[in-house]
C-alpha cells in the first residue's frame, strides 16, 4: 500500500537525497509546506515570511518499509533538540518538523518522538502537525545532490554509507539462522565498508564475554561481566559510546593501538546475548550516528 509522509528536516537537499535511497521509497520531493503563501518561490521562502519549512514528501509502500523507520531515520539525521537551525542553515524555513495526512500516522510518529525524548531526557524540538499545503520546489531542487555531487549537505556522509550497509545486511543475512555466521557476515561488510580498526562480536558465556567472529588485530579472548567497555555494555545493556578509551574507568586494552570505541549488545527477549564491539585508532570517531546505525545492525543480527 502507497501512503506519503512528509519530512521537514533542514535543507531539503540532504533530506531528500537519503530518503531517496531507502528501500520501499517510491519517490522524494522536495518543497514547501505549511507556509501562508500559495505556491512560493525558492527566493520568497529563503526571506522567512511565507512561513514555509523546506519539506520533502515521501511517496513509500508500507509492506516494504515502515512509517517507524522512516520516522527514527528522520531524528538520526537531524538535531531534534534545535530549534530554526540545522548545520550551517539557518531560519525558521529550517524548521524540523513531521506532517502527515493520515491522522493514524500521528500516534506512530508521536511513540518515536517520546522514545527519542526518553533517551535524549529532553522534549524534542520538531513539530508533528497535519499537512495544510505542500508546493513541490523548482525543478533545479529536485535530485540536487544527485545533480551536483560535491552539493552542500547538512546530512552526515557516514549516514549515507550506513544506510546502504544495513539494506545490504538485510538481504546477505536472509535466510540464514546460524548466529555465528551471522556475526562473521557482519563483521565483514563493517569493516569493508567503513574501515574500522577493529569490529567483533563477543558472545555471552555464563559470567563472562567470549571472543566471536571478528575483523581485525588479535583481541582478547575473554572479558568479564562489567569490565571494560564491553562488560559495562553488557552489565547496563545499552551502547556505550566512548571517546578516549584511556579515560574510561576500568578500559582494558586488547590493543594500545585502540583509541576510541563504541559497543552495542545485541538483545534478545531484554537479556543480552552478545556485544558488537568496534575501535577505532583515532580519538572521538563515532558519535550519534553511529550508535543508531549500529543498534540497527545489531537488531538484525
Amino acid at each position: 500500500m502507497l501512503k506519503e509522509i512528509y519530512f521537514a528536516g533542514g535543507c531539503f537537499w540532504g533530506t531528500e537525497h537519503f530518503f531517496s535511497g531507502v528501500e520501499g521509497v517510491v519517490e522524494a520531493v522536495s518543497g514547501y509546506a505549511n507556509g501562508h503563501v500559495p505556491a512560493p518561490s525558492y527566493e520568497e521562502v529563503y526571506t522567512d515570511t511565507t512561513g514555509h519549512a523546506e519539506t520533502v514528501r515521501i511517496v513509500y509502500d508500507s509492506a516494504r518499509v515502515s512509517l517507524r523507520f522512516l520516522t527514527e531515520c528522520l531524528l538520526s539525521l537531524i538535531d531534534p533538540l534545535s530549534v530554526n537551525r540545522q548545520g550551517e542553515d539557518v531560519g525558521t524555513r529550517y524548521r524540523t518538523g513531521v506532517y502527515y495526512t493520515d491522522f493514524t500516522d500521528r500516534t506512530v510518529v508521536a511513540d518515536v518522538f517520546r522514545a527519542a525524548a526518553g533517551r535524549l531526557g529532553k522534549p524534542l524540538k520538531v513539530e508533528l502537525l497535519p499537512l495544510e499545503c505542500f508546493y513541490p520546489a523548482e525543478e533545479y531542487h529536485q535530485k540536487y545532490l544527485d545533480k551536483k555531487p560535491d552539493g552542500y549537505c547538512h546530512v552526515s556522509l557516514k549516514a549515507f554509507a550506513y544506510l546502504r550497509l544495513y539494506q545490504d545486511l538485510l538481504h546477505l543475512l536472509e535466510g540464514e539462522d546460524d548466529p555465528v555466521a551471522r556475526m562473521a557476515e557482519t563483521a565483514a561488510l563493517l569493516q569493508e565498508r567503513m574501515g574500522f580498526f577493529w569490529t567483533g562480536f563477543y558472545r555471552v558465556r555464563g559470567d563472562v564475554l567470549v571472543l566471536g567472529p571478528f575483523q581485525g588485530p588479535v583481541a582478547c579472548l575473554r572479558i568479564p561481566f562489567g569490565k571494560g567497555v564491553c562488560g559495562a555494555a553488557w552489565q547496563r545493556a545499552e551502547t556505550l559510546v566512548v571517546p578516549d578509551v584511556e579515560q574510561f574507568p576500568g578500559h582494558i586494552a586488547c590493543s594500545s593501538l585502540s583509541r576510541s570505541e563504541i559497543v552495542v549488545p545485541l538483545l534478545r527477549d531484554g537479556a543480552v546475548t552478545a556485544v558488537l564491539d568496534i575501535d577505532s585508532k583515532d580519538l572521538a570517531t563515532f558519535d550519534a550516528t553511529d550508535a543508531f546505525w549500529l543498534e540497527k545492525v545489531a537488531a538484525i543480527v
